[in-house]
């Protein structure tokens, strides 16, 4: 009986994930860092969750910035709603942020959000420093993909 095509789920204790980053990009270093969140959009992430496929962020006046995520509005709060794709400020030590807009000034380079998850009471968001896939590496990624999951259902059927 075949599975059905439902929704897939993001990571144990994932708000939002971005899965299709890993496809447009080659993701180079992972980094952790925090929000600045609005009451609405807390509590829209806690229910609904985020939209990350079109987020980036940038450095700008030398503070990271998150663009084009789509946080829901929060339906019980109908009047003093947040705006659901306004920037969204990020927060890390002066040390990181100098070190990773050294490596995101290089040519082609660019900060691209992977996870939006909670910590304790806290949200956090991972941002990967991210080179642009060419259009073979996407078509070689998805041979590879196909390739082993022959690999997979030919091992199943040999252990039926």
């Amino acid at each position: 009986m075949a599975k059905g095509k439902g929704k897939r789920k993001v990571g144990a204790g994932d708000v939002a994930s971005n899965r299709y980053a890993s496809y447009r990009y080659e993701l180079i270093e992972r980094l952790e860092c925090g929000i600045v969140l609005e009451g609405t959009e807390v509590k829209a992430l806690r229910t609904s969750g985020a939209q990350l496929k079109d987020g980036y962020a940038a450095i700008r006046d030398g503070e990271l910035w998150l663009h084009s995520v789509h946080i829901p509005p929060y339906a019980p709060a109908s009047r003093e709603n947040h705006e659901p794709e306004r920037p969204r400020k990020l927060l890390l030590h002066r040390r990181e942020l100098d070190r990773i807009a050294a490596r995101a000034a290089e040519r082609g380079l660019t900060l691209v959000p992977t996870r939006v998850y909670f910590s304790g009471a806290n949200a956090k968001v991972e941002i990967a420093l991210a080179r642009g896939k060419d259009l073979y590496d996407k078509r070689q990624a998805l041979r590879q993909k196909d390739t082993k999951r022959d690999i997979e259902r030919g091992l199943r059927e040999a252990q039926r």
